[in-house]
């Protein structure tokens, strides 16, 4: 398991780097080392997935990735478009993704009790951000849903998994405040939203992934005990 997380220094060093040139304003190093963020991730995806199974789990992670990646770019590769709007429909599509490979492909237990705070956490969101959302605010609710729901999902599984999608939705949350609230948002907050996105991101893909190996060395062990 230790060689896992080689695949994830590239990730994890111009995670730094990115959240370092966003602290001290240096736009020409923080854009585009943002846009390499994803495909980095989905190499350390491929490096601590190799030997596995392979098949749907990693489809589903990849296509999150991807989306992500589209996300994170979407002012960059969609000019022409409205950027929000942009954002939240990639985002909202890779969380789609997600929910599918929490909830169906590798859950480890019953969503637990304390998970019903995802749900308050919506109803906050929306009494804050209401006023300020405009035609915003029927994507910006559904997005919300969309995201709590991927938390829920994510509770089920392992710690890793659930942990980033918690620090995944702090970003979002953080950067919600950023868009909609900007007078009352702080500039350190900017640094903020991309070390709990890269965290995030990070601890959800080497979550599925350890959880993947789990259960591919779970079958192995079923395996050899039948044959004994």
């Amino acid at each position: 398991m230790p060689r896992l997380w080689i695949g994830f220094a590239p990730f994890a060093l111009v995670s730094v780097v990115h959240v370092i040139a966003l602290a001290v304003d240096a736009e020409a190093v923080a854009g585009p080392t943002k846009l390499f963020l994803m495909p980095l991730l989905a190499v350390a995806v491929l490096w601590g997935g190799r030997g596995s199974r392979g098949g749907l789990p990693y489809t589903l992670l990849f296509a999150a990735i991807a989306l992500s990646w589209l996300g994170d770019g979407a002012g960059t590769f969609f000019p022409a478009a409205p950027t929000v709007p942009m954002m939240l429909l990639f985002f909202g599509l890779a969380h789609v993704c997600y929910i599918w490979l929490f909830w169906r492909l590798i859950p480890a237990r019953r969503v637990p009790a304390w998970a019903a705070v995802y749900g308050l956490w919506w109803i906050a969101l929306l009494a804050v951000l209401w006023p300020h959302l405009g035609g915003l605010l029927i994507a910006v609710a559904l997005y919300g849903l969309i995201l709590g729901g991927t938390a829920v999902a994510a509770s089920r599984c392992h710690p890793l998994v659930a942990w980033g999608d918690a620090l995944f939705l702090a970003s979002d949350t953080i950067l919600a405040f950023r868009l909609f609230l900007p007078d009352a948002t702080p500039e350190w907050t900017s640094p903020l939203v991309m070390l709990t996105y890269c965290l995030g991101q990070g601890l959800l893909a080497a979550g599925v992934v350890v959880a993947d190996r789990l259960r591919t060395l779970a079958a192995t062990s079923g395996r050899m005990g039948d044959a004994g």
